[in-house]
């Protein structure tokens, strides 16, 4: 059986259940979450999708992206996928959600509800290089720039949602009391 995501109307309620390839192909909306980790110097964990991804291929995007499955909650999704793609295990707290829709090139569609997640680690990702081709740390007004200079070179989610994610990363605490 394919991988299937959980559909949703544009409040987070599901809607039922459909292959993630078709899914992306008819662009219907579906829930998504998207981690940011934060090492002790406030620089943001970024990822290189592999060139093997099906959209996206090569571009940079925040720590991981995914789908919860059906029955799982964001949060274990969340840990799931973090340990999946970049061999990483934090607290992750829950920030805010956004809706967006992209269109590829290919034909394929991004319509997502994206939750988003924080943690802070200073522990270096073993990435699963079926997902990741590579990382690196930026500090967020760097990548506000470089995103502003080269927006080709990173996925649309991470470009709509980074003004948010920069708002929470300067007020947001862990709960042992840090910063993201």
């Amino acid at each position: 059986m394919e991988e299937q995501v959980i559909l949703v109307d544009e409040e987070d309620v599901p809607k039922g259940q459909m292959d993630k390839m078709e899914a992306h192909e008819k662009g219907i909306l579906h829930r998504a979450f998207s981690v940011f980790i934060f090492n002790s110097k406030r620089e943001l964990l970024l990822q290189q999708r592999a060139m093997s991804k099906y959209h996206s291929a090569g571009l940079w995007t925040n720590t991981c992206c995914s789908h919860p499955r059906i029955g799982e909650s964001n949060i274990h999704a969340a840990r799931r996928r973090l340990m999946e793609e970049m061999g990483m295990d934090c607290e992750l707290n829950y920030l805010f959600k956004f809706t967006y829709k992209a269109i590829f090139e290919d034909g394929l569609t991004e319509h997502e509800v994206d939750h988003v997640f924080f943690g802070m680690s200073d522990e270096l990702p073993v990435i699963n290089r079926d997902e990741v081709e590579t990382f690196k740390y930026m500090d967020l007004e760097a990548l506000a720039q470089d995103i502003a200079v080269n927006p080709g070179a990173y996925t649309p989610w991470l470009r709509i949602c980074l003004d948010k994610v920069v708002t929470h990363a300067s007020t947001a605490k862990t709960k042992n009391g840090h910063t993201a």
